[in-house]
């Protein structure tokens, strides 16, 4: 007799529930620390974290704006400052200057060009620095900025005396400047995360996905014929989830063990207030900004105490430090293409109307001081 062979198990089927993809923007997840050209992870994190771009506009926007004295040429110096095409359709060198500081915080530095025809200054653009790349030259005084050519190679960039360039918080083993992102990506990347889980949770919860069970009896005939009763069933429950979809309201009606549940109902949702918030206190104290100017009500009170605005006021001026040369130098080369020997001085505008409320009650002290000394003698 020949032995029957036993036939072998059906392999279970193996389902690949998680899905594969992330939050889009993935390279804050590969980030490195202190990797070079991380140009396009600080732009990813500027589009994914809406308060790190209101960061940055705020403080381009809170630095002010300025005006040039000289005792020569002023009201001529005036007028080019104002008028003095700076390409994308923008004029005036405070558009250069918002610019020019939005390159700044985000990169680290900030590049621009004094373009010169016929002894005429002409325009004042600014450039992508993430195209360029700075060399150090035979001093820490000499940098040369190079960019590829129609070869792609690297070389130096004619008329550097036109070249304007601009570094935050330089570093002895970093030169070239310091993103205002640094230190940010590992805490960005966590609070992706989080906003990724809270989305893909409401996700499913307006779409909710319902598991049918359908238990069969104990009769022989019943098991035999449970494939069929599953089959049915799920027609019928496609055809009465399509219905709901139309606005139809159809009833679901079974014999047998039946149970419906909805996958995932006994799962609990993390409360992700806490942790964001302080994920959210390091990325803003990175910034120097008070929450509240960035939409984040932390606090009782919405009013700027002292300590904070001062505080605010020596970063600000820590920014207008930084790109100062860079003003003095547009308004030098304007003065000497036209034929004036002395130098301009820049004079930034009050950051803010507290200053002038406390400018004016420590002059009054003061008069009142001097009126009481003047009494006693």
């Amino acid at each position: 007799m020949k032995r029957k062979r036993n036939s072998a198990p059906a392999a279970a089927a193996v389902t690949q529930l998680r899905s594969g993809d992330w939050h889009p923007f993935g390279s804050l997840k590969a980030y490195i620390p202190l990797a070079q050209h991380e140009y396009r992870l600080y732009q990813s994190m500027r589009e994914a974290l809406p308060v790190l771009d209101a960061a940055i506009g705020k403080l381009v926007r809170l630095t002010g704006g300025f005006h040039a004295e000289c005792p020569q040429g002023q009201a001529q110096l005036a007028d080019f400052l104002r008028t003095v095409p700076c390409g994308r359709g923008q004029r005036g060198v405070h558009s250069f200057l918002a610019a020019y500081l939005d390159s700044l915080l985000l990169y680290g530095k900030a590049i621009g060009e004094m373009v010169v025809s016929d002894r005429r200054f002409c325009a004042l653009c600014w450039g992508d620095v993430t195209n360029v790349q700075i060399e150090e030259g035979a001093s820490p005084l000499d940098v040369t900025v190079c960019a590829p050519d129609e070869n792609g190679a690297i070389r130096p960039l004619p008329y550097q005396h036109l070249l304007l360039l601009t570094t935050l918080n330089p570093e002895p083993s970093n030169p070239y400047g310091v993103s205002l992102f640094r230190s940010m990506p590992f805490l960005a990347d966590i609070l992706m995360k989080i906003y990724r889980t809270v989305g893909v949770n409401w996700e499913h919860a307006g779409n909710v996905r319902y598991a049918v069970v359908c238990k069969p009896g104990g009769d022989s005939m019943e098991r035999s014929a449970a494939a069929g009763h599953a089959e049915a069933i799920a027609n019928e429950w496609a055809a009465a989830m399509q219905d709901s979809k139309n606005g139809v309201v159809r009833d679901f009606v079974a014999v047998g063990d039946v149970s419906v549940k909805v996958i995932g109902a006994d799962g609990q949702i993390l409360d992700s207030e806490i942790p964001v918030r302080q994920l959210l206190e390091q990325l803003v104290s990175k910034t120097g900004l008070p929450p509240f100017l960035l939409g984040l009500n932390w606090s009782s009170t919405e009013r700027m105490s002292r300590q904070q605005a001062d505080l605010l006021t020596s970063e600000l001026w820590a920014i207008r430090r930084a790109v100062e040369p860079a003003l003095e130098r547009i308004c030098e080369l304007w003065l000497r293409l036209n034929g004036y020997a002395c130098s301009a001085r820049i004079v930034w505008d009050d950051i803010c109307l507290q200053d002038l409320v406390e400018e004016a009650h420590a002059a009054l002290y003061r008069a009142q001081a001097q009126q009481l000394d003047s009494s006693k003698e």
